[in-house]
């Protein structure tokens, strides 16, 4: 057998995750000879990640080599795909920051990781290190792909192609693809009858085309049943009492607008001004909005982690489940050839024309040999264009601020977003940012705690 491909994994500590991506990986005859580097800053959580990969290798039979690192450099030295899945400063403080100082001024979230102050909290402190990253990749593996998994995914992805438009990225999410699940399964449609289109942002794009393919060979737009059901409470998988629907901010989208989004009812709530309102706790209740989602959901997780982390040492076999991550599929197409498409975020360079060019686009993308191809959307209904924009402007200004050290276009962009330009007059937004940078301290750059 001829070598595989050499992937690094960047935070490999993320072990539930990586066990994800790289069993999927593994998975695939063609790249069963891979040689997996994982690389991370805590020595016990690689060390715990080590062995659950070694354990999967053992499990498929497959030859893959195995290295682990604590140097980055080192880890992507030579490597054909990179893989990026960190997150700087963690639940503990900087998540917990992003959250309990906002409340302070009376601006609740859900997930605060993609926008609003949260999100330009984030992406103030992923980019320097993704821009390091790029750094060393340009040195010692240049033609790799950069598997860009970090969020905010849309700062990120922009940042990245600003500063170093020769590294080969792409910014994946599963989002898209669960959508089209979750709808399939709402309809009561096997997935495998579904077509589907969508473009637009990261978490704000929307399914353009949603078919179900019919025995003839035809399709039929199944947006009519998607109306009809939400205004009626009667989609198959929904529960009666409609407030109560995970998915209700979604619907409710829909019937104004007319097309669903990619991006859960916990995310999109937070960035439009429609939802969270201080004074409409009947919005809160009517739409069953999760506020503090994000931080119970660290807890739960690092709690179950724990468990799950016992169960995985004792375990002689860890049995791989495939999952809808797009990872494998673009390290499989690029290493063989073999055609693939999906959803990915590239720089915008005329694939939607009403959003800025270089802004983070997610697209339909073929994948083979030639790497990342995305493709033209020209078709999104302006009313769409209008909500993405309103998040774009947000992701300019916050990318601007990095790209030339500059704290003013960090009060900017928190005026901009969506959710609290709805909560919080102009002198409260500043002091907010600045109650943040104090709060976060060592975590930004530095250029960023000089007033």
């Amino acid at each position: 057998m001829s070598e595989g491909p050499k992937i690094a994994f960047i935070g490999a500590g993320s072990t539930i995750f990586m066990k994800n991506l790289i069993g999927d990986i593994l998975s695939r005859p063609d790249l069963g000879n891979a040689h997996i580097a994982l690389m991370d800053l805590h020595e016990t959580r690689l060390t715990e990640s080590r062995l659950v990969a070694e354990k999967m290798i053992a499990t498929l039979g497959v030859p893959a080599a195995l290295s682990t690192h604590n140097q980055q450099r080192a880890a992507i030295a030579d490597a054909d795909f990179v893989v990026c899945a960190f997150q700087i400063g963690g639940y503990d403080p900087c998540t917990i920051t992003d959250f309990e100082v906002p409340k302070r001024f009376g601006l609740r979230q859900t997930i605060a990781d993609t926008l609003g102050v949260g999100g330009i909290m984030r992406g103030l402190r992923t980019v320097p290190h993704l821009w390091t990253l790029c750094e060393d990749m340009s040195e010692v593996c240049p033609d790799a792909v950069l598997l860009q998994y970090a969020n905010p995914m849309a700062i990120n992805t922009w940042a990245i192609a600003a500063r170093y438009p020769k590294i080969r990225q792409v910014g994946l999410c599963h989002s898209v693809q669960e959508t089209a699940a979750e709808l399939a399964l709402d309809l009561g449609i096997p997935l495998e009858r579904i077509r589907y289109r969508s473009a637009g942002i990261n978490h704000v794009a929307f399914m353009l085309d949603f078919d179900e393919v019919l025995p003839n060979g035809s399709l039929r737009n199944l947006y009519p049943d998607l109306r009809d059901g939400y205004a009626a409470g009667r989609i198959p998988g929904l529960p009666r009492e409609m407030p109560r629907c995970p998915n209700r901010v979604r619907y409710e989208v829909m019937k104004h607008i007319g097309y669903f989004v990619t991006e859960s009812s916990e995310h999109f709530a937070e960035y439009v001004p429609w939802f969270i309102k201080r004074d409409r706790l009947d919005l809160i209740e009517n739409f069953g909005i999760p506020l503090d989602e994000y931080p119970k959901r660290c807890v739960e997780q690092s709690d179950d982690w724990k468990q799950q982390a016992e169960t995985l040492r004792r375990a002689e076999r860890i049995e791989v489940t495939p999952t809808h991550e797009y990872a494998s599929s673009v390290v499989h197409s690029v290493w063989t050839g073999t055609p693939s498409v999906i959803h990915g975020n590239v720089a915008n360079h005329g694939l939607i024309p009403g959003l800025p060019e270089g802004a983070a686009v997610e697209v339909p993308c073929l994948v083979d040999r030639n790497g990342i191809q995305p493709t033209v959307v020209s078709d999104i209904p302006l009313q769409l264009l209008s909500v993405m924009r309103s998040n774009v402007n947000v992701q300019e200004l916050t990318v601007h601020a990095l790209l030339n050290e500059d704290r003013e276009s960090v009060y900017h962009a928190a005026m901009m977003d969506p959710h609290t330009a709805a909560e919080l007059d102009l002198d409260q937004i500043r002091a907010l940012i600045d109650a943040l940078i104090d709060a976060h301290g060592d975590w930004l750059p530095a250029w960023l705690r000089t007033p």
